[in-house]
């Protein structure tokens, strides 16, 4: 079994102390951008319009932000938009439609995020942590462990990042607006909870100060960290909140999210509850299909009998394997029979479209990949 990990809920691990990113507009609600803009020496209106550029317009390069006197242009951009993401490498796939990044950031950590366009939506998939100190075993970035905590502004500048991707027409059949943001990429968001919840906050917030996106169209994952789920409930949002179980039975949890060696499967549903009554929101319960590990028939019933009758629903996830792994994904009549289970037990059930597998799609891999390469393995 694997040995719990020790899980922040601080600002940054234990026992670390990262370089902080650059200080960036992302990082500070409007007033605070006005402030920063009147200790440089501008009126502090630069803000706004600078705010405007970056969340409004989704543009980045000080030339063509015109409505700036061009003497001060670059200073201000330089002071409240530098630099956080670099792009190492953007891969796509679906005829276009699923777009993975790879981000090197200012101290060489390497991060993930996946633009997704439908029909009727464009999704973005973001990290909130470089690494992961959660240790499932079935997850490439918890196989990989915890680098350190984003900063909101790392966090929200994937979002803009791939907003403007979307805005470009790069994704055909799709529309040019981002409209939503899940937090399912690498890292557990709660753990990284302050600079998560500003990160939303900042998304949500109409333009000029944020993105503009509706609470509702934005989903926080968890692995299972009880206080921060209760805290989460007390903030006021609307997100939905994703809980991600992978088994009913706390002797199977124990071993596939050790987390749960902390706060076993009664406490993190009861905690999920708590979120669903206090925000009216159904929770999102995240389940990866694993062959013969926790897609037993006998596990569908039992997890029929735990969310019957709540406001939740079941994500079911093809598991896409990482190489050399010993997990794999349940054969197509066994994933069918689950659903046919859970349903039956009136429980809403759906199957993850799966995307990206040609493109290192899981969380995790394309970084895992770049570091093997740079190691020359």
């Amino acid at each position: 079994m694997t040995s719990l990990p020790v899980l922040p809920l601080s600002p940054d691990p234990p026992g670390r102390r990262p370089a902080l990113p650059p200080r960036h507009l992302a990082d500070l609600d409007l007033a605070g951008r006005q402030a920063l803009v009147a200790e440089l020496g501008e009126p502090a209106f630069r803000a706004r319009q600078l705010s405007t550029h970056y969340f409004g317009r989704l543009v980045r390069d000080p030339a063509r932000m015109t409505d700036l006197p061009a003497a001060t242009r670059e200073r201000l951009a330089g002071s409240l938009m530098p630099r956080l993401l670099t792009p190492v490498r953007e891969l796509a796939c679906d005829d276009g439609a699923t777009r993975k990044a790879l981000w090197r950031l200012h101290d060489g950590s390497l991060v993930e995020s996946v633009l997704m366009g439908y029909p009727d939506r464009v999704t973005v998939c973001i990290s909130s942590q470089a690494g992961c100190g959660m240790a499932c075993p079935f997850c490439a970035t918890g196989q990989a462990g915890l680098t350190r905590n984003l900063s909101t502004a790392e966090i929200v500048d994937q979002a803009v990042y791939l907003a403007g991707v979307a805005a470009s027409g790069a994704v055909s059949g799709s529309p040019p607006r981002l409209s939503h943001v899940v937090f399912m990429g690498m890292g557990e968001p709660l753990a990284n909870y302050s600079r998560v919840v500003d990160a939303v906050r900042r998304l949500c917030a109409p333009a000029p100060e944020g993105l503009g996106l509706s609470q509702r169209h934005v989903t926080v994952s968890t692995v299972g960290l009880v206080p921060a789920m209760r805290r989460l409930a007390g903030e006021g949002l609307s997100v939905t909140l994703a809980l991600s179980l992978h088994a009913p039975d706390d002797e199977l949890r124990d071993e596939l999210v050790p987390v749960n060696q902390r706060w076993k499967v009664a406490e993190v549903l009861d905690a999920a509850w708590d979120y669903a009554s206090r925000t009216g929101r159904r929770v999102s319960v995240e389940y990866a299909m694993i062959r013969d590990v926790n897609d037993q028939p006998w596990r569908a019933d039992l997890l029929g009998r735990l969310l019957a009758g709540r406001l939740a629903h079941v994500n079911l996830i093809p598991l896409n394997p990482t190489p050399g792994s010993r997990w794999d994904a349940s054969p197509k009549p066994v994933e069918r029979e689950f659903v046919r289970r859970l349903r039956e037990a009136g429980v809403s059930t759906t199957v993850r479209d799966t995307r990206g597998r040609e493109i290192d799609g899981a969380c995790g891999q394309l970084a895992a990949s770049e570091t093997g390469s740079a190691d020359g393995r």
